[in-house]
């Protein structure tokens, strides 16, 4: 069997409605490259029919591999277990959405045979979405790069071509809330980028509603700055100098003038506003602390439920024993050895 030269990452999460068209459209493009290559689809927990179109698939296309969470684990933690069971020279990560078109992925592997280790996707222009998230994007990704110490490009996404020395090497990272773009930024290596107009969503919503957005921006900021910690320390020392500033002048005209303190009512906005302050600042540092917690249980990064047309990598521990299923298939449950 000819080594694999590339593999194809596609994560999955209730994506019945665009599972085969973004089969059918890598499919077109892989064959086109003509060189050996594999599609890892990694089903995060669906609750629709994804998995049962992703079994069909493979039954067809042994070039199609399909890994099946027993729940969901999160889109991040989907892109490094298909890194787990990836087997070629280059690896890209790519969503089933069509957002970022399949067509793109010749210009990341020439790049790649250029001598680049890690080719990003660019996004010159942002089709379907709304101004909100096109502004609040630009900003965070803004702040991101402001904050942290790694240099991570502005405007991309996870759509993107690794060599398998950045895989391989990001398979040593045990980080639990994962920013796998800004992993892989702080890896290093070299790296450019290829600008892309990015499209409208073929077909369904967005499972990335605002509540998740926050949530990966945190997970990035927190991941790779200490700055907001920082920051609690300079607002509070701000605060504390501040207080006992007014203190003074307080005990200045009660002591050595006839003026009386007055409005409480705006002593209490005062005060209720620093106290604000001061429990945004706990929260920031509650951030951190959550984190810490998460990595100290030491819980397996995801789990696998069921794999189809792909052996366990050594880096995956088999915990059970084969099961069956109805319909006649096997189960296997794994979990990721980088707990």
């Amino acid at each position: 069997m000819k080594q694999t030269v590339i593999s194809v990452i596609v994560p999955l999460y209730n994506e019945e409605q665009v599972a085969y068209e973004s089969y059918t459209r890598l499919k077109s493009v892989m064959e086109s490259l003509h060189e050996p290559y594999e599609m890892i689809f990694v089903n995060d927990g669906s609750r629709d029919a994804t998995p049962i179109i992703l079994r069909r698939i493979c039954e067809s296309d042994p070039t199609v591999h399909f890994i099946d969470f027993s729940r969901n684990f999160g889109h991040q933690t989907a892109i490094s277990a298909g890194m787990d069971y990836a087997s070629g020279n280059a690896v890209i990560v790519i969503d089933a959405d069509l957002q970022d078109p399949p067509e793109v992925i010749p210009e990341l592997i020439a790049k790649w045979r250029e001598g680049f280790d890690v080719v990003y996707g660019k996004r010159a222009e942002r089709k379907g979405e709304t101004l909100f998230k096109r502004v609040t994007s630009a900003v965070f990704y803004r702040i991101l790069k402001n904050l942290s110490d790694v240099d991570i490009p502005v405007d991309t996404g996870d759509f993107r071509l690794i060599d398998r020395k950045v895989c391989d090497a990001l398979k040593q990272v045990k980080e639990r809330n994962r920013y796998v773009r800004g992993l892989i930024s702080w890896l290093g290596f070299r790296q450019t980028g290829v600008e892309y107009v990015r499209d409208k969503r073929f077909a369904g919503d967005t499972k990335y509603p605002l509540h998740k957005m926050l949530r990966l921006a945190f997970d990035g900021i927190t991941s790779f700055s200490i700055k907001p910690l920082k920051l609690s320390s300079y607002v509070g020392g701000w605060i504390s100098v501040t207080g006992f500033s007014y203190l003074l002048v307080v005990l200045f005209l009660k002591l050595f003038t006839s003026h009386t303190v007055a409005g409480w009512a705006s002593v209490m906005a005062v005060s209720l506003f620093f106290n604000g302050i001061v429990l945004m600042m706990l929260g920031i540092i509650g951030e951190y602390i959550g984190r810490i917690y998460d990595e100290a249980k030491g819980r397996p990064l995801y789990i696998i439920r069921e794999i189809v047309n792909c052996s366990v990598p050594d880096n995956v521990v088999d915990l059970t024993a084969r099961r069956p299923l109805g319909g006649g298939s096997d189960a296997i449950l794994h979990v990721s050895s980088a707990a």
